[in-house]
C-alpha cells in the first residue's frame, strides 16, 4: 500500500534520564512523540536517574545497553501509534554531551549484519569494548583535567584552542583516564563515539562520524584550525599513539547537515521504514537547543532553572576559561557560546523562603509563591541606587559551589561608590533580606553581561551593542518581574520573550536540523530556512521591554564595578 501524506523527519534525544523520539512535519508541526523513561520503564540494569555511580571514584555512568533498549521500544511505541514510517525522510539527534562509548572492532560486522527479527539489545552485546559510557556528571578525571589544562601552557591556552578549559565531563580527559584504567579494553576499542554519533551509527549500520559543533565538547579539536589538535592527541593516547587515536575518532565533516548515508535496512525490514529515509549527523543537547529556537545572531536564551544557563549565537569567537565556545551546529561562520552556572532557581529561592520569614501576612496567598520576592524586587530601585549618588549595593549568593566564578559556596555584599569609585564588603544600608531580592537577580544578570559582551552587535545604528532579542527559558521564565530585570540589564532592543517548548527542546531541535537537511536550497542556510517556517506565536510570548537606555547605561556602570567585587572576592577566597 502506497504511503499518503506529506514528508515527516524524526528527532531523537538521549538525554540522561530518558530517550524521547519526536516527530514533525515540513512545516515544523509536532506529529507524533514517543518518551522511554529509563528508571521506569527499563529491565535488566541497576539504574538510578538514569545512571549507575561509583561514588568512591566519583564515578557515573550509564549502560550503553540501556540506549539499544530505549531505541527499540521508541520506535515500536511510535509504530504503535500509528506512525507510518514510509513517511520519514530524514533522522537526526541529540545526545547528553562529552559521553563516549567504546566500539569493538566486530562492531562494523555486527552492524551491518542487524536481523530484522531480533532486538538491537539481543545483537549488539560484543559490539562494544566497554560497556558503559560516562556521563556528564561523572568528576573521575581531576588529574587528568590538571594535564589537560597544563599541558599547552595553562587553561586560557587551552580554551582558545578548544573553546573550553578542561572539565571532567569532557570527552578528552574521560578517554585519556580509560585508556589508563582500561588498556586492554582500550586496545580493543576500533572507534570511540560520542552519545550523539553513537545515536546515528545505529540508524546507519556503520560508525557515524562527530558533529561539527559536539565535536567542540571533547578539549581534543582545534577551533580555529578545524582539525584534531595533534598536541592533544599525544596526551591522551599515551603510550597508545597519535594515529592509533586518530583511527579511533575518524574524520569530521563541516557540513552540519551533510547526508550521512541511507537508514540501515534493519529498520526498513522491522518497522518499514522507506530505505531512502537519509541519516544526518546528530549532535550535543546544547547545540540542539539553540535549533529548536532559529535564534539570529547575537540574540541571547537564558534557561532559569535550578542552574543558569546562557547561549547565544555569534560571529565572535572569544574563549575565555570560565566559557564555552561551540562551531555552530549548522551555520559555517557562527559560534555557539554556553554560559553554565551551578547557582541559579536554588539560590532565589533561599532569598525567597527568608522573605517569607519577615513578611508580615500571606501576599503569597493572593499573588503566587513568588509574591512576597517580587513586591520586594519591584519596589527595590535599580543597584539599590534611589539617587546617582547612592551607593550601588550588589553581591555574590552561593548556595552551592560556583564555577563561573570559581568559588565556595557562600554569600558576599558589597557597596560601590560611582563617584569615588570605591569598593566596601559591607551590609551598611542593606534592608535584609528584602534589597537581596533585587540584588541576587541583578548579579545573575550582571555576570551574564560580564562575560557576554563584546559578543553582540548594535542592533541599530546609534545603539550600544546588545542582543537584538532575549528569550527566557525554564522555571523562572514565568516570572515577569526577573524577565523586567533581565530587559534591563542586558538590553534586547526588541524586548524579553518567554520561550516554551516544554522539555521538548533538544529533540525539536534534532528534527528541524533533520527538516533544514534534507529539504534546504544550495547555500540555503538553516535561520532562514526554519526561520521562515516556524511559528513564533505557538511557543514565544513577549513579557517585558528590553533596552532602555538611561537603565543600560546604569547597569554598565555597575557591571565594572561587579567585575571588581567578584576578583576581589576569588583573590581573598584563594588565600
Amino acid at each position: 500500500m502506497a504511503s499518503t501524506g506529506g514528508p515527516l523527519y524524526i528527532g531523537f534525544d538521549l538525554s540522561t534520564q530518558q530517550l524521547k523520539g519526536l516527530v514533525v512535519s515540513s512545516d515544523l508541526k509536532v506529529e507524533y512523540e514517543a518518551k522511554f523513561d529509563f528508571d521506569a520503564h527499563s529491565h535488566g540494569f541497576q539504574i538510578k536517574k538514569g545512571v549507575m555511580t561509583n561514588e568512591a571514584a566519583h564515578e557515573v555512568f550509564a549502560p550503553v545497553a540501556l540506549w539499544l533498549q530505549a531505541l527499540d521500544w521508541v520506535l515500536k511505541t511510535l509504530q504503535d501509534q500509528g506512525l507510518d514510517f514510509r513517511r520519514v525522510k530524514g533522522v537526526s539527534a541529540a545526545g547528553q554531551q562529552h559521553g563516549s562509548v567504546y566500539w569493538s572492532h566486530d562492531a562494523g560486522r555486527l552492524l551491518a549484519g542487524l536481523d530484522r527479527n531480533r532486538t538491537l539489545q539481543d545483537q549488539l552485546d560484543a559490539a562494544f569494548s566497554h560497556p558503559y559510557s560516562p556521563n556528564w556528571q561523572d568528576a573521575s578525571t581531576q588529574k587528568e583535567c590538571d594535564e589537560f589544562d597544563a599541558y599547552l601552557g595553562g587553561p586560557g591556552v587551552l580554551a582558545e584552542v578548544t573553546g573550553s578549559k578542561a572539565h571532567h565531563r569532557f570527552t578528552g580527559p574521560q578517554i585519556l583516564r580509560f585508556q589508563r584504567k582500561y588498556p586492554t579494553q582500550y586496545r580493543k576499542t576500533s572507534r570511540i563515539s560520542l552519545v550523539s554519533s553513537f545515536i546515528a551509527s545505529l540508524f546507519l549500520g556503520s560508525i557515524a562520524p562527530f558533529d561539527i559543533s559536539d565535536v567542540c565538547g571533547m578539549n581534543l579539536w582545534n577551533i580555529r584550525q578545524g582539525a584534531w589538535d595533534d598536541r592533544l592527541l599525544k596526551l591522551c593516547a599515551g603510550t597508545f599513539g597519535v594515529e592509533d587515536l586518530k583511527q579511533k575518532l575518524g574524520d569530521v565533516p563541516e557540513d552540519g547537515g551533510i547526508h550521512l548515508g541511507k537508514i540501515h535496512k534493519y529498520f526498513v525490514e522491522r518497522y518499514s521504514f522507506n530505505p531512502d529515509c537519509t541519516i544526518i549527523p546528530s549532535t550535543g543537547d546544547n547545540p540542539s537547543t539553540i535549533l529548536a529556537l532559529p535564534l539570529k545572531p547575537s540574540d541571547a536564551m537564558v534557561s532559569l532553572g535550578t542552574s543558569t544557563t546562557f547561549l547565544m549565537s555569534t560571529p565572535s569567537y572569544k574563549p575565555d576559561p570560565a566559557t564555552h565556545f561551540f562551531n555552530h551546529p549548522t551555520t559555517p561562520g557562527l559560534y555557539m557560546f554556553m554560559l553554565c552556572y551551578k547557582n541559579g532557581g536554588l539560590a532565589r529561592e533561599h532569598v525567597l523562603d527568608a522573605i517569607d520569614k519577615t513578611v508580615e501576612g500571606n501576599a503569597a496567598a493572593d499573588g503566587g509563591p513568588w509574591a512576597n520576592f517580587d513586591k520586594a524586587l519591584l519596589e527595590a530601585p535599580a543597584m539599590g541606587q534611589k539617587t546617582k549618588t547612592d551607593v550601588m549595593k550588589m553581591g555574590l549568593f552561593f548556595p552551592r559551589p560556583e564555577i563561573v566564578p570559581n568559588l565556595p559556596s557562600g554569600q558576599w555584599r558589597f557597596n560601590y561608590s560611582p563617584e569615588t569609585q570605591t569598593l566596601t564588603e559591607t551590609t551598611s544600608g542593606w534592608n535584609q533580606p528584602l534589597d537581596e531580592a533585587r540584588a541576587i537577580v541583578e548579579s545573575q544578570f550582571l555576570s551574564l553581561r560580564l562575560r557576554s559582551r563584546g559578543l553582540t552587535t548594535s542592533p541599530a545604528e546609534g545603539l550600544p551593542a546588545q542582543p537584538k532579542r532575549v528569550y527566557l527559558v525554564g522555571g523562572g521564565s514565568r516570572n515577569k518581574a526577573i524577565a523586567k530585570v533581565a530587559g534591563e540589564i542586558l538590553g534586547g532592543h526588541d524586548g524579553v520573550y518567554k520561550l516554551d517548548v516544554g522539555e521538548n527542546a533538544c529533540a525539536l531541535g534534532a528534527a528541524y536540523k533533520a527538516v533544514w537537511a534534507i529539504e534546504r536550497q544550495p547555500d540555503q542556510t538553516f535561520e532562514d530556512l526554519i526561520g521562515k517556517r516556524w511559528r513564533e506565536e505557538d511557543f514565544v510570548e513577549k513579557i517585558a521591554d528590553g533596552y532602555q537606555p538611561d537603565r543600560f547605561e546604569q547597569y554598565g556602570v555597575a557591571v565594572e564595578a561587579f567585575d571588581r567585587m567578584e576578583k576581589q572576592v576569588v583573590q581573598k577566597e584563594s588565600r
